[in-house]
C-alpha cells in the first residue's frame, strides 16, 4: 500500500509475541495483495480495468469493503469517494509529488468520478461501473482497513497490549502499556512536525491523521495539497490537518477525509458521539483544537 506498517507488543511470553506480530504483518501483506492499485495482480486492479465493460465479480471481502465506501461517501455528502482517482492523476499525485493540471483537465476528470456510479449487486456479487473512465482508488481506507483486520488476529493470538500504526498516520492502540492508562500518541504541528500541538491517551481505540504536510506542492504562491474535494475537482483547503479517534481505525480513517474537506462547521453536525475530532485550521488565532 505503499505503507509502512509496524506493530509493538507487550506480552510476558516472546514467542507468543513473535507468531502474533508474524501473523499480523503477514495480514497487512495479504491484504497488499488484494487491495493495492499499484499491483497488476491485485482484485482492487481488476475492478479498476474491466467493471466500465462489465460487471466483475469479487470476493466477499472486498464486496463489503466496497458497500462500506459508498456508505462514507453517502453520509459525507460525496465528501469521501474512491472514485477520487482520475483527480489524483491529473493533479501528479498518483505516483507523482504533484503538479498542477493541464487547462480543461480538472473539468475532464470530473467526468470521470462520482461514487453513485459504482454500482453494486448484492445477489451476484458483482461490481460495474456506469460510466467509463470511473477508477477506485483505495488510498482513503485500505490502511485503516488493514489495521483493524491485523489487531483483530492479535486479539486472536491472545495478545493485550499493541500498537499497530500504518504510516504513522492510521494507528490502532490496543490495551495498554505495563502500567499505563494507555498509548500516549502525539499530535503533530503540520507546521512543524518536529513538535507537537496534542497528546491523546488511548486504550483500545484508533487515531488517524489527514494533512495537507503529507503530500504537496507549490504553485503559483499557493499550497497545493493531496486531499481532494470530490465536488470541485479541486484540493480542499482551510485546513491544515484533521486527527480523528474511533473506536475502529477504518472510520477513523475514512472520516479524517471528508472533515478535513467539508471544515469544522460541518463536522459539528456529523461527529459520532464516540468520536473525538482534533482540527489544525490555517488561521492566525488558535489554528489547532479540539472540535467541542
Amino acid at each position: 500500500m505503499g505503507s509502512t506498517f509496524s506493530v509493538v507488543l507487550y506480552d510476558e511470553d516472546r514467542n507468543k509475541m513473535e507468531i502474533a506480530a508474524d501473523h499480523a504483518l503477514d495480514e497487512a501483506r495479504r491484504l497488499d495483495n488484494l487491495l493495492s492499485d499499484y499491483k497488476p495482480s491485485s482484485e482492487w486492479s481488476k475492478v479498476n480495468r474491466e467493471a466500465s465493460a462489465h460487471p466483475v465479480r469479487i470476493s466477499d471481502e472486498l464486496f463489503q469493503l466496497l458497500a462500506a465506501c459508498l456508505d462514507y461517501s453517502r453520509a459525507s455528502d460525496g465528501a469521501f469517494d474512491i472514485s477520487v482517482g482520475p483527480l489524483m492523476n491529473i493533479w501528479g499525485f498518483y505516483k507523482g509529488t504533484g503538479h498542477l493540471p493541464k487547462p480543461g483537465e480538472v473539468e475532464a476528470a470530473r467526468q470521470q468520478i462520482g461514487y453513485r456510479h459504482i454500482i453494486l449487486d448484492s445477489t451476484a456479487h458483482t461490481v460495474f461501473f456506469d460510466r467509463s473512465g470511473i477508477r477506485i482508488d483505495p488510498g482513503g481506507i485500505g490502511k485503516g482497513y488493514a489495521v483493524d483486520k491485523m489487531v483483530d488476529l492479535l486479539r486472536h493470538d491472545g495478545i493485550r497490549s499493541a500498537l499497530v500504526s500504518a504510516a504513522g498516520s492510521s494507528i490502532y492502540c490496543l490495551g495498554a502499556p505495563p502500567g499505563e492508562p494507555g498509548w500516549s500518541i502525539d499530535i503533530k504541528d503540520p507546521a512543524n512536525e518536529r513538535r507537537h500541538v496534542a497528546e491523546a491517551v488511548l486504550k483500545d481505540q484508533s487515531i488517524s491523521t489527514s494533512g495537507s504536510s503529507e503530500k504537496f506542492f507549490v504553485a503559483d504562491g499557493k499550497v497545493w495539497s493531496h486531499i481532494m474535494d470530490p465536488r470541485t475537482g479541486y484540493p480542499a483547503r482551510g485546513v491544515l490537518s484533521v486527527s480523528v479517534i474511533a473506536p475502529r481505525t477504518i472510520d477513523s480513517e475514512a472520516w479524517a477525509k471528508p472533515y478535513f474537506v467539508n471544515g469544522r462547521k460541518w463536522t459539528q453536525g456529523h461527529k459520532p458521539p464516540d468520536f473525538r475530532v482534533f482540527f489544525c485550521e490555517d488561521k492566525a488565532e488558535q489554528p489547532c483544537a479540539w472540535l467541542q
